[in-house]
């Protein structure tokens, strides 16, 4: 049985196809479109998915999308109604788009649908899951474990924005749920529209800011914003919000709440955000731990499955791990409203048609590490890029990653372009830019040079997972890049008196142990474990590196700038490659040096992009 699942109409649309239980491919649609967070119908990526399985529309069994927008009107209008008259002019911009079309959203997806078949789609093969039920799916279903709490939490789905449910074989049941306007997903939105970056895309640079702060601030949300109780269920006081009616996040009591505005997009960074960042991080990472503690002791389960936004959280993740409540944690690496395709398609096959689901015997995860976008042969490669005037050289496999490695133990900045892209906000080994993690200036120079991104942000170390507890304060595999965890003592740099005194950015030049490159101002770091089985070819480059230098990790960061989505083709790489400041290129088995390419071909790649 062939199962396409689709999310669509808010935002990071993606396609995900399965059969007979097994995953065969998964997509957003912003790598075809190259706008980031892309809410169109996804075409393109359904397409890629199609043309995974060699199929067509008319070889599939069922469509499944991934929430039920009617219910998803019903809030709407419930909320308007107990406002009322507050937030007519938010109500006036958002019925005629329903009207128009969500509201009518089964006709709009039978047309969509329609152009992917050689005959009229039936109406029959459209099921809709429920959004909380969709994340839970997507975490539970691929995971490695036949029995399993699973904890969902996201800013809103139709009503829900935290759930628990509980998996067992091929069956998955919602027990409980939190409802709108009660939101831990909302609750971090509204800090990080109120410190001036964007609702959806921002959230994890609040979280990268978080380390430079102090939570001084926690006491004051907690006392008048969120009322937490002992088992981390909780209620937002939206006296202080206008999310539920307004146009904008938060309103003027959370200015005088904070003692002031909020900060303009773009404009310089002041302690003060860094510890309204650390505070609602702290706020959270209390939250998600009396969550997890509740479940604990309410099941006994001893697996645990995570997904919705709030499980890109990768420092709350780390914190439920070391909190040692369960034997064993899994995270959907598309945890976010992408991932909800793949759910959508698990909820039809197991939970709508009763199909069997069979665990991994080897207690791996059946995500394939997350590889499951397009893919291009060494030909195509080739093709492309002289398509794109590029000058390369083609190699075997192993002189190509010779060559990759020299390159990184030299400094340089390298692109990464192989094997099948990755599916979820982070690049894993496919898609990525690399760099030598003991490098005290690689920080600064991929953040600035590079990616054009903002000073403060950390980047990730991709480890080589038998050596990942000699660097860090981790024993179990994180290959999504979604547990956060320590450097270990022996390889910090202790601080001076004076280093100590530093606050907020001046903290950033600092090094912090042997691999600067990758070590937060916290000590932290954001760990990939690389494992030869998923992606042998990213692993041999890190092997390559480790018995070269001695040093088992490097710097991994998406193959993007700032407001790109992450390259989805050999002419994105290139371009990309030709826009920044990337010394070398790897794509397929072609080597690329700038220094031999045509200057002519160069871009302005740092204002190609809205900003994110």
């Amino acid at each position: 049985m062939r199962v396409l699942g689709i999310s669509a109409f808010y935002h990071d649309s993606a396609a995900a196809l399965i059969e007979d239980g097994g995953i065969v491919a998964a997509a957003q649609e912003e790598r075809f479109t190259r706008k980031k967070h892309d809410a169109a119908f996804p075409d393109n990526a359904v397409e890629y998915c199609l043309s995974a399985a060699g199929a067509s529309l008319d070889n599939i069994d069922y469509v499944c999308f991934y929430d039920k927008p009617l219910l998803k009107f019903e809030r709407l209008l419930e909320t308007y109604l107990a406002f009322a008259p507050r937030g007519f002019s938010s109500f006036r911009m958002a019925m005629p788009l329903w009207l128009r079309e969500k509201l009518f959203l089964k006709d709009l997806l039978v047309k969509s649908l329609h152009t992917f078949s050689s005959r009229k789609f039936n109406e029959e093969r459209l099921l809709f899951s429920e959004h909380h039920l969709s994340h839970a799916a997507s975490a539970f279903f691929p995971s490695p474990f036949e029995e399993a709490a699973v904890l969902t939490m996201d800013g809103v789905g139709e009503w829900a924005t935290t759930s628990l449910s509980w998996g067992k074989g091929n069956t998955l049941e919602v027990q409980r749920e939190m409802h709108f306007p009660h939101s831990l997903g909302l609750l971090y939105s509204a800090f990080t529209y109120y410190t001036g970056f964007k609702v959806n895309s921002g959230e994890y640079k609040v979280m990268g800011l978080a380390p430079y702060g102090e939570p001084k601030y926690a006491a004051l949300i907690l006392d008048h914003l969120v009322d937490l109780k002992p088992d981390g269920s909780f209620r937002l006081n939206l006296d202080y919000f206008d999310y539920c009616t307004g146009l904008t996040m938060t309103n003027s009591r959370f200015d005088q709440l904070f003692n002031g505005p909020r900060r303009a997009p773009e404009s310089p960074l002041t302690q003060r955000e860094m510890d309204l960042a650390a505070s609602v991080q702290a706020v959270t990472e209390e939250v998600v731990l009396r969550l997890t503690r509740a479940i604990k002791s309410e099941t006994g389960a001893k697996n645990l499955c995570l997904a919705g936004g709030v499980a890109l959280n990768c420092v709350a993740n780390g914190k439920v791990l070391r909190d040692r409540q369960f034997e064993n944690i899994w995270i959907q690496p598309a945890s976010g409203d992408a991932g909800g395709a793949l759910g959508a398609a698990f909820v039809a096959y197991h939970l709508y048609k009763n199909q069997g689901r069979q665990v991994s015997a080897d207690s791996r995860d059946i995500m394939k590490g997350s590889y499951l976008g397009p893919s291009f042969s060494q030909q195509e490669c080739e093709q492309r890029l002289r398509a794109a005037d590029a000058r390369f050289e083609v190699m075997s496999e192993e002189a190509m990653i010779r060559a990759c490695t020299q390159a990184l133990a030299e400094g340089k900045a390298l692109g990464w372009f192989q094997g099948r892209m990755e599916f979820g906000p982070r690049a894993l080994g496919g898609r990525s830019i690399l760099g030598d993690a003991r490098s005290s200036a690689m920080q600064s120079v991929l953040n600035l040079k590079v990616k054009y991104r903002e000073s403060f942000r950390p980047f990730a170390p991709s480890v080589l997972r038998e050596h990942v507890s000699d660097w860090f304060e981790l024993e179990s595999d994180s290959p999504y890049m979604l547990l956060v965890a320590d450097v270990v003592e022996r390889r910090r740099k202790a601080m001076t008196p004076e280093q100590q005194e530093l606050f907020g950015i001046a903290k950033l030049n600092v090094p912090r142990s042997d691999i600067p490159a990758v070590t937060h101002v916290d000590y932290s770091a954001r760990i990939q474990t690389v494992h030869e089985e998923t992606n042998p070819k990213y692993y041999n480059l890190i092997s390559d590196f480790y018995a070269m230098t001695g040093c088992p990790l490097i710097v991994n960061t998406s193959f993007n700038v700032r407001g790109e989505p992450i390259v989805g083709t050999p002419e994105d790489a290139f371009r990309c490659f030709m826009g920044t400041e990337l010394d070398v290129l790897a794509v397929g088995n072609c080597f690329l040096k700038k220094e031999d390419q045509n200057p002519a071909l160069k871009q302005n790649y740092e204002q190609a992009f809205d900003l994110d």
